[in-house]
């Protein structure tokens, strides 16, 4: 762990493993049992993963969630898991009136004194954690992962990162987001490699300092965070850098190619999405256009199925929906039962990622947009409903569309379309989602329009937004 100061906090995996099972027995002596759901609201600091590896550990449920969260999101997310305990800490929100157990930070390290709790093994098959990602509703789903994932994760050690043992990572990513948990801090310790995160509060200008001074072999960010380094113009010095590896949202060729021209280096991209490990990929060995998302890993079974009823694939070149077989270890168990979502995500022996693409005849996949309205901020998938439902508690607003728009080359943000009886300021609604939304689901712009595009059947036409615009694409 790296601060702001470039001060290092180390771990041996002996004290990381005692540490687990400490806190492990920890949360057992609180009274949890094999089950029950503990929600994560911590910040990037080594109890981050200790405890979520700890919950593992004695068959508890671990609820990542990111430290952004308005205390309204948490109050939503506690009401869909029901936990039966949640680890807080200073710096993020959470309700103080539940029926949790509440372990604030400080209590948590104090586990870390306590006896070493034993393993509890079973089917891997079994319930392992809860993360929640945006979907096509108003209300995140819940997405149920099994123990077996981690051999899902081996496939990437090979095809994507190219990881060794004496590797040492730099992840620029919160603990709460499975890029960061798995790519940044799970999978090189599986091999005993080093990872290195900078804490909470560092900011993206530290990140070349830290690439240098800590010998650093491999880098992990998601593009938005490569952009923004590259925006420092801040010198690079890293010989011991062999690659960057991206995902999250679709690598734009600029990025890639500012940072190759300011580090020497490659950036290689992976796709995956919440409900599956990152399961296609480019890496050193993989022969084929950077135009594309890479290749399947091997041991994947990897298919583009037409947009509706026949479960064959699509022949190569063809435009369809990108979707992975159902037996994959990385694929989840499902969704959280008391949610509904839509049973369309399968067609017979694949699950349907909504995302559409073409394979070539070297196996290689052409990401071509998401099959619905998704959007996507720094690599966290917003779902424009629910952003909507949102602005639609304010009292003066009558209607609203969100989409994301391109402000310049490369470069997307979340805007916000509305009407409204009254003139509001744009100040005035930036406040207002700042309460009620994380940072990174907030629109960056609003526009005030007398009505929105709808289509014949009542419904807003997102993909009309842009027009309202003007043909300038001019947005003061």
């Amino acid at each position: 762990m790296v601060n702001s100061q470039h001060v290092i906090e180390t771990w041996s995996y002996k004290a990381l493993r005692n540490a687990v099972l400490s806190t492990a027995y920890g949360f057992l002596k609180q009274g949890l049992c094999p089950k029950d759901r503990i929600l994560l609201r911590l910040g990037n600091t080594v109890e981050f993963p200790i405890a979520y590896l700890a919950a593992i550990a004695v068959d508890l449920v671990p609820v990542p969630t990111s430290s952004q969260l308005t205390e309204r999101e948490v109050e939503a997310i506690i009401a869909t898991i029901q936990p039966k305990a949640i680890l807080t800490s200073s710096e993020t929100q959470c309700p103080e009136q539940t029926n949790a157990v509440q372990i604030t930070h400080t209590e948590l390290k104090k586990m870390q004194k306590e006896p070493l709790a034993d393993f509890i093994y079973g089917d891997p098959n079994r319930l392992a954690y809860i993360v929640f990602t945006s979907g096509t509703s108003a209300r995140p789903n819940a997405v149920m992962h099994a123990h077996r994932v981690i051999w899902a994760r081996q496939m990437m050690v090979s095809d994507w990162y190219q990881l060794r043992s004496n590797d040492r990572l730099l992840h620029a990513g919160a603990f709460n987001w499975t890029f960061t948990l798995g790519t940044g801090l799970l999978d090189p310790w599986s091999i005993g490699a080093t990872a290195l995160v900078p804490e909470l509060g560092s900011g993206f200008e530290d990140i070349p300092d830290l690439l240098e001074k800590y010998d650093v072999s491999l880098f992990a960010a998601a593009p938005g965070i490569y952009r923004k380094i590259l925006k420092s113009k801040h010198s690079f010095k890293v010989p011991s850098l062999r690659h960057g590896l991206s995902a999250g949202e679709k690598l734009q060729p600029s990025v890639s190619k500012d940072w190759s021209h300011a580090t020497g280096t490659k950036i290689y991209e992976a796709y995956g999405m919440t409900e599956c490990s990152t399961f296609i990929s480019h890496n050193s060995q993989v022969n084929c256009s950077e135009d594309t998302i890479g290749k399947p890993q091997t041991g994947r079974s990897v298919a583009i199925l037409p947009m509706e009823g026949d479960d064959q694939p699509v022949e190569l070149g063809e435009i369809g929906i990108i979707s992975i077989d159902i037996k994959d270890s990385g694929l989840m168990l499902g969704y959280l039962k008391d949610q509904t979502p839509d049973t369309g995500n399968y067609r017979r022996d694949w699950f349907l990622t909504g995302d559409m693409g073409k394979m070539d005849a070297d196996g290689a996949i052409t990401y071509l947009g998401r099959n619905d309205n998704m959007m996507n901020a720094g690599g966290f998938r917003v779902s424009p409903i629910e952003v909507e439902a949102v602005l639609l508690t304010h009292h003066d607003i009558a209607s609203v569309a969100v989409c994301q728009i391109e402000v310049k080359n490369d470069v997307m943000i979340i805007a916000a379309f509305f009407t409204a009886q009254c003139e509001l300021k744009e100040d005035e609604l930036k406040i207002f989602a700042s309460t009620r939304l994380a940072r990174y689901k907030q629109p960056r712009a609003y526009f005030q329009r007398e009505s929105l595009p709808h289509g014949p059947n009542g419904k807003i036409l997102r993909r009309n937004l842009k027009q309202l615009l003007g043909p300038s694409n001019d947005q003061t």
